[in-house]
């Protein structure tokens, strides 16, 4: 049995790795500071996980957990400032939590010898690229503070993998969208929509929409998670590094053309003026993990937004 801490997991992403390490039968510590998260992604499994509120900047709050759980085996690391926006705004705070709050998760790993860390990096470390798929060994210049901040974070994990024998994953997230998502989130762009449809509201498209995502369903993501912790690699690499993605790019009018037949409604955007650190164009190849493991994602992206739909449909009955 693996003994899993998942930092930030009553997040939207976190709460669905907890899913699926329960049906793998994996004793489950979940440390949170419910930011952004919330208890209630976790209220179908409350009796079977051990949770903890805490700050992963706080380094007292990471020792308390593992204290009390001093044989974790494996840290998969998704808490985390993930909105381009505030880290324009105040990259003091986006560099504490993703930098500073990474290098305390893994400092305290070190010292309870945790044998894998599995860390949620992004798309946004490699920038504006003309050349897509891209490839993991694109040159990286990301355009945002939170694009630096998460490379930078990269590069502390591949140290504390060469220093200490651990075994390193970084994994590079496309746009990812489902089930639990906040629509407070720059990512959560699929909810927004969403929610501005089922409030009557008419959705924004900032700029002209002509730009590219690479939209990738949440359930995809957690089970590449657990395909690193679970399965046998191909590579023999400690330090390993993939793209996980839908390898697939759909323009914002697209994705609401998409989204507004699936609901029934007009397709009826505002436009408002292009946002800061946005980037223009987004494919991630995911071949180098579709190699290394037995993945690859299994939801279209009509598929996943049916279902994503459905979810919030029936909270918006709940909330009634």
């Amino acid at each position: 049995m693996k003994n899993v801490l998942v930092t930030g997991g009553a997040g939207f992403i976190g709460s669905h790795v907890v899913d699926l390490l329960l049906e793998k039968k994996a004793k489950i510590i979940v440390m949170d500071n419910l930011s952004s998260g919330s208890l209630r992604n976790l209220e179908h499994v409350a009796s079977e996980i051990a949770f903890y509120e805490g700050d992963i900047t706080n380094k007292e709050d990471v020792e308390a957990v593992f204290q009390q759980h001093s044989n974790i085996d494996s840290v998969v690391h998704l808490a985390a400032q993930s909105k381009v926006g505030p880290s324009i705004e105040n990259p003091e705070e986006d560099a504490n939590i993703n930098i500073n709050g990474t290098i305390n998760v893994l400092e305290v790993s070190r010292k309870f010898a945790v044998k894998s860390f599995v860390f949620s990096s992004t798309a946004a470390v490699y920038g504006d690229v003309g050349h897509l798929p891209i490839l993991e060994d694109q040159s990286t210049e990301p355009l945002s503070p939170y694009g630096v901040s998460k490379l930078s974070a990269e590069e502390y994990v591949k140290a504390y993998g060469r220093l200490y024998g651990m075994e390193v994953t970084n994994l590079r997230f496309a746009n990812v969208y489902g089930p639990r998502q906040s629509a407070a989130t720059e990512s959560g762009v699929i909810t927004i929509f969403i929610e501005d449809l089922l409030s009557r509201k008419t959705p924004v498209i900032f700029g002209d929409g002509e730009q590219t995502r690479d939209f990738i369903y949440v359930l995809d993501i957690a089970g590449a998670i657990l395909a690193i912790l679970y399965g046998r690699s191909n590579e023999r690499n400690k330090q390993a590094l993939y793209n996980v993605s839908s390898c697939s790019e759909t323009t914002i009018l697209t994705l609401l053309d998409v989204i507004c037949k699936d609901m029934g409604e007009a397709f009826s955007p505002s436009y408002q003026e292009e946002r800061k650190g946005d980037i223009k164009r987004s494919c991630l190849d995911n071949g180098k993990l579709v190699n290394a493991y037995d993945w690859k994602p299994q939801t279209s992206l009509q598929e996943g937004i049916r279902e994503t739909v459905q979810y919030y449909k029936r909270i918006a009955v709940r909330e009634k």
